[in-house]
């Protein structure tokens, strides 16, 4: 019986032959955590210049500062060597393309007759204003430093630059 993951346990067998990260300490390197999407587009290490270990890198649909993100940016100030953080949502996002998070519930259930309103998708087609909303509930957390530099940027997924955003 062939499995559905047999092609990423055999890639594995070739990155284990190559692999030199044995030793890396479980610190962010150069201090930064990265908050960007899911999307297979995004390469976060190699388009901001980094490499393994320097950052430590949250992924959800969207880029958004869930209560999720915020526990683990307290545990990645406070343990793993943060001391900066970029969050970094991409043009042409799904999670910013719709009118809501309604319109996704009822497209999943429309298409596969799933109902997912047990979830929060955090869409917003303002995706600047969302980005400026997630930079302050960072600023803001009570259990992060109020110092704590904090960037918002939009990656662009055709030409691959990172555009500061104003906050």
């Amino acid at each position: 019986m062939s499995s559905a993951f047999d092609d990423l346990l055999a890639a594995n067998e070739d990155y284990v032959r190559s692999f030199d990260l044995a030793g890396l300490q479980p610190v962010a390197a150069r201090g930064l955590a990265l908050v960007t999407c899911m999307d297979s587009r995004i390469e976060p290490l190699e388009m901001l210049g980094l490499k393994p270990g320097d950052a430590k890198i949250l992924r959800n649909a969207g880029a958004r500062v869930t209560d999720d993100t915020l526990r683990t940016l307290v545990l990645a100030v406070y343990l793993l060597g943060v001391n900066r953080v970029i969050v970094l949502p991409h043009t042409r996002c799904k999670m910013a393309s719709v009118s809501g998070d309604a319109e996704v519930h009822d497209t999943i259930a429309a298409r596969y007759g799933v109902d997912t309103r047990s979830l929060e998708f955090h869409t917003d087609n303002d995706q600047i204003g969302a980005l400026r909303h997630d930079l302050e509930r960072i600023r803001h957390h009570p259990l992060l430093p109020a110092d704590l530099p904090v960037l918002g940027a939009l990656y662009d997924v055709d030409t691959g630059r990172v555009t500061p955003v104003d906050a």
